[in-house]
């Protein structure tokens, strides 16, 4: 894939982000930020780690279901690489996927597909070019058959694209609980979006963290955000490495605590980076009259870098329905830790 230059794009945006949320009461940070290559990473050992159930809950679910999912999509389509007849005639399935990051679940799904139609356009659509790099080497590397179409932006913002080949039906993946980053208005606008991007048939695989349930305690979730490892920590400070970068920011990442709480009122985990003592922070290309904008922390003050919403099964289906999606079928574990439901466009 060729390098995409979007540097001064981004850091326009980085700066109005940043300057709307750092001169709000209380401070706020948009979880997008954490995105840059080093955040990318970091992000990426997170989800290894033992504490963080969710990317490895998801997976199984994957490996066990996608047979499955596929099938509730369509009948299986002639494939000779398989040495299969074909077994009903139905129209191939093209996959996109937003957040894709370097899309190491997906290939699991891309996998199964492979199995029941001999070529799969994917598209991965992404804020991060290294995470769409790697995407798309290693995809197109190690999966036969599969061809992938990088799209570079961010989806929340920016205008997206799904192409789809000739006659073929759209699965559109949104997976990794990225849709509990958002506010119940705005999550349900993320998936409206994408639905006028879709046609009546698609479908979309929704990946949700399930709020604490009787075999899912507040300290399950708790940990997945607060590894002892100290990873998502360094992943919250490195927000504001990035501002030093790019904006010209003098924070002092290690004075800042990182939190992690649970807010039952809102079904969420919020993440935070709390200042423990009183400090001043100039941020050079944020100017106001010509002078550096100054914010002022007073002890225990945060940024609010994060919310992770969680779901119960009511809430999704609920959610899915006002976004113009009638749900199909949900999986999820016998721990009842995290749910995927595939959901067919109206």
């Amino acid at each position: 894939m060729a390098s995409i230059a979007l540097e001064p794009v981004v850091n326009q945006a980085v700066a109005a982000e940043a300057h709307c949320g750092l001169t709000a009461t209380p401070k706020t940070l948009a979880p997008w930020l954490f995105y840059d290559e080093a955040g990318s990473r970091l992000f990426e050992q997170i989800t290894t780690l033992p504490e963080y159930y969710l990317t490895r809950t998801e997976r199984d679910l994957f490996t066990t279901h996608a047979d499955e999912i596929f099938s509730l999509i369509g009948p299986r389509t002639g494939c000779p690489t398989s040495g299969l007849s074909d077994v009903g005639i139905a129209p191939p399935i093209t996959i996109a996927e937003l957040g894709a990051g370097t899309a190491s679940k997906t290939g699991i799904l891309l996998r199964a597909l492979t199995r029941r139609q001999p070529t799969v356009l994917y598209q991965p659509i992404d804020i991060s070019p290294t995470a769409l790099d790697e995407a798309y080497q290693t995809i197109e590397q190690t999966i036969p058959g599969v061809i992938v179409r990088p799209q570079l932006a961010n989806y929340t913002t920016d205008p997206i694209h799904i192409a789809r080949r000739s006659g073929s039906k759209v699965l559109a993946l949104y997976i990794g609980s990225s849709i509990g980053n958002f506010a119940p208005a705005e999550a349900r606008a993320i998936l409206c979006r994408l639905r006028a991007q879709l046609h009546p048939g698609d479908a979309l695989l929704l990946g949700v963290d399930l709020a604490p349930n009787p075999q899912k305690s507040v300290a399950t979730l708790l940990a997945a955000y607060d590894d002892p490892a100290g990873v998502t920590a360094a992943f919250n400070r490195n927000i504001l490495t990035r501002l030093n970068r790019e904006l010209g920011a003098d924070f002092r990442p290690d004075r800042f605590a990182h939190r992690a709480l649970w807010n039952p009122a809102h079904s969420r985990i919020e993440m935070h980076l709390e200042s423990p003592t009183r400090q001043t922070v100039r941020i050079p290309a944020l100017s106001e009259d010509q002078t550096d904008l100054t914010l002022h922390f007073a002890p225990g003050e945060t940024i609010h870098t994060e919310n992770s919403y969680k779901f119960t099964h009511g809430s999704i289906n609920g959610l899915l329905t006002a976004s113009g999606f009638t749900c199909t079928r949900t999986f999820t574990d016998p721990q009842d830790l995290f749910a995927v439901t595939l959901a067919t466009a109206s």
